[in-house]
This record gives structure tokens, sequence and C-alpha cells, in this order.
């Protein structure tokens, strides 16, 4: 088994001290017709994923929205992260991998590319006929899930409307490199400058979608959208990881009177709240990273109320 750092810092930051994640090795699709050699159906492919992980979340988030719980099965890995990557244990709120009898993560990467060298990353599609991953590929992996298994779906929901997909597309972008990515690139720098840079970036483009949710209840158009989804798994994280562990402390999303009433107005619809594990979130990132936390001791709070009412549905 290739030996991992136990952060991404090592391999992922340049010479200025910024940080840029790794591509995804891994970039099949699954289509609706089988067109792109890989056929939607049911009980062929599999999701290994991890709680703490807002990529793996945003996948989670789309399968139960779907009611794809039947058609494609999940393995949750467990939380905490060494040397050797993420691993299959029976644990709170993980397990073994009976898929295929895994101990880690990767051998299925190994299984699929004995050359790999990169990290094994979370979320990762697999494809029990050819015995290989589909895809670890997840700025599209939510949204193949959210219209290619439509035989096997809940087509009364449309997470990524065709008539709202070139808006949609426009802000996850924005959303990805400046708020998802971007609370990475302040965690991971390791110059001032570099992490000051992250910082103000972020902070900008929170501050635009305060503006922007103080007269429309959800990103894009009148309803619920793959864009909501992308960004509320960095919002959910964001109090009780991103602006202590990785310095992000400019202000708290309890802070944005918009922002924080958009995030319980989520949290509190089926899917969303019911799909979070602080417990896995906060131990994942404060014992994971040693170079940011080297006592890898877990704070004990926020105390955040997730449930205390909000009034977005006067934006409806």
């Amino acid at each position: 088994m290739t030996a991992q750092p136990t952060s991404p810092v090592r391999a992922e930051v340049r010479q200025d001290g910024s940080f840029v994640r790794q591509p995804n090795a891994f970039r099949n699709r699954i289509t609706s017709d089988g067109s792109s050699g890989y056929l939607a159906e049911p009980g062929r492919y599999h999701l290994y994923v991890s709680l703490a992980c807002p990529w793996a979340h945003r996948s989670i988030i789309a399968r139960r929205f779907k009611k794809l719980e039947d058609v494609i099965g999940l393995t949750v890995v467990d939380p905490i992260r060494d040397e050797r990557g993420w691993a299959f244990r029976d644990g709170p709120g993980h397990t073994v991998d009976t898929v295929n009898g895994f101990n880690f993560l990767s051998e299925a990467y190994l299984a699929t590319d004995p050359t790999y060298t990169g990290r094994f990353t979370v979320p990762a599609l697999w494809d029990r006929r050819t015995h290989s991953i589909v895809t670890n590929d997840f700025h599209v992996l939510s949204t193949m899930l959210e219209t290619e298994f439509e035989a096997y779906a809940d087509r009364s929901v449309d997470l990524y409307p065709i008539p709202l997909r070139e808006e949609i597309d426009a802000v996850n972008e924005a959303v990805f490199e400046d708020i998802n990515n971007g609370v990475y690139k302040a965690g991971f720098a390791v110059t001032q400058e570099a992490y000051e840079a992250a910082v103000q970036t972020l902070f900008d483009r929170l501050d635009w979608l305060e503006e922007r949710l103080s007269s429309q209840r959800f990103l894009v158009g009148h309803q619920l959208t793959d864009a909501d989804i992308r960004l509320w798994v960095t919002l959910v994280r964001f109090d009780a990881v991103y602006y202590g562990h990785f310095k992000c402390n400019l202000n708290r999303i309890v802070d944005y009177p918009n922002l924080w009433g958009y995030a319980r107005d989520l949290y509190q619809r089926p899917g969303f709240g019911d799909t979070v594990n602080f417990d896995h979130i906060k131990r994942h990132y404060y014992m994971t990273h040693a170079n940011i936390n080297p006592t890898r001791i877990v704070p004990l709070g926020p105390r955040v109320d997730w449930l205390a009412p909000h009034d977005r549905i006067k934006l409806s």
C-alpha cells in the first residue's frame, strides 16, 4: 500500500505558500442510456463516503433527495484518517466494507489503477461489475446522481432543472472557488500572504451571498437546486471547524442574518440536517490535520441552535 501524509499540504502547496487541490483522477460518467460505457442501473454502483467530507456530503444529500438509497449502495469510512488514508472500521456512524472487504479506501484506488500515487479521496463511486472506481470527481458526481438515474429515482424532485442549469453552473463555480475550496485555501496556506488572500476572497464571496439571499429564498430561481446543496455543505461546517481550525475567523455564519437563516432553513429539511454528523466532522478535522492542530484536541463548541425558527418562508 502507498503511504500518504496525514495532510495534503505537503504535496499540494505552491512555492508561494498557497494550496492547490489535486485533480480528480477518475472521471468516467454514468449515463441513463449507457452511451458512456456505464449504464445507470440499480444495484451496480456503490458510494464510498465520509460523513466529515463536504464533497461526499453533496452526494449523500443528492442520493437522499432522489430516493436512490435502494439503487446505489453506500459505505461510510472512519472519520479519523491517518498515513494509510481512509479506513473501513466498525464504529459509531461508520462500518466495515461489506462490498469488497477492503480495509482501506486505498485498496479501491489501487485495484482500479495500481500505479496511482495521489491522495485517496472520498467520495468514490465503485462499479461492482468492472470491479473499479467509476469516478472520484465530486464536481459532477452529485449532478450525475440528480439526472442520470431518473428511471429509478423520484422524478418529482428536480435539483438540476434544464432552464436553470446555466445559472446554477455559474453560481457553483464561484461558490466552489471562493467558498467550498476557499476555506481549504485558507486553512492549508503556509504563508501569511497566501492565507490573507484566501480569507479576503472567502469573505468577499460570503458578503455577495448575504446580499443575494436578502431577496430570494434559494440561490437560483424559486426552488431548491444543486447550487444550494453545494453551498450548504460548507456552511454547516463553517462555525464548527472552518472558523477556528482553518482560521476563517473574520465572521461566523451566525453573524450573517440571511446566510444563517438560509442555513437553518435547509438544515431543518429532511435530507439536510439528518445527514449531518458533527461528531465525525469535528473529530476528522481536528484529529487528522496534525500540522494545524498538533495536540489533536477537539473543541467542545460551538453552541449553535440549528433548530431555531427562521423567517425564510417570506421569500418564497
